[in-house]
């Protein structure tokens, strides 16, 4: 049986996403049946906090700051954000009643998923269509038939490329949308 690109890589990366949405629902379903909710209530915090830490990547991949080495700021950058998200997960658990926080989770979980796309599918699949066409010309097989074997694998890549054109609109509508999230908490806090 052959191995497609969908199987190596794509199949991975869900279950990675998948592996995100699991923890959230545990770590959610722990704290309810610990009478535990309040602090859910306050995971939103620590959970932007460590989405904020996550951007020295950014400002270093833009020459913003010098410290650090870029491959661990990505890494940091990475393991971060999944932390930030799973915390900001279970906040979301503790029944949002209102559309602002809704389109700010929804806004959270794209930007998430775009930037798995860039980060786990794009670098390993260029790899894998490597692998496979150097298998293919060991092979002895021909360029043209090279080209039809590796068609949707090819395409799966080029869709794939894109995820860059995405990711920077979806953090700023996500920022955006935090943002307003926030101060409208602070404008309708209760003070007293």
């Amino acid at each position: 049986m052959e191995t497609t690109l969908t199987r190596k890589e794509v199949l991975p990366f869900l279950a990675l996403i998948g592996s995100l949405i699991v923890a959230a629902l545990v770590l959610d379903a722990v704290l309810h049946h610990y009478q535990l909710v309040w602090i859910g209530r306050w995971l939103g915090i620590p959970g932007v906090l460590l989405i904020l830490l996550s951007f020295f990547y950014s400002m270093r991949k833009r020459k913003i700051i010098q410290f650090g080495k870029p491959k661990t700021l990505l890494t940091l950058h990475e393991t971060l954000t999944w932390l930030g998200a799973l915390m900001i997960l279970v906040h979301a658990g503790v029944h949002i009643y209102t559309i602002l926080p809704w389109l700010a989770l929804v806004a959270m979980l794209v930007n998430v998923v775009s930037g798995m796309t860039g980060k786990y599918l794009l670098n390993r699949s260029r790899r894998f269509l490597a692998e496979k066409k150097a298998a293919y010309q060991q092979q002895g097989l021909t360029e043209a038939d090279i080209e039809k074997r590796l068609f949707w694998d090819a395409t799966a890549y080029d869709l794939m490329t894109k995820w860059r054109v995405v990711h920077l609109p979806i953090t700023m509508a996500f920022v955006t949308l935090g943002l307003a999230h926030i101060l409208s908490i602070f404008l309708f806090w209760q003070w007293k």
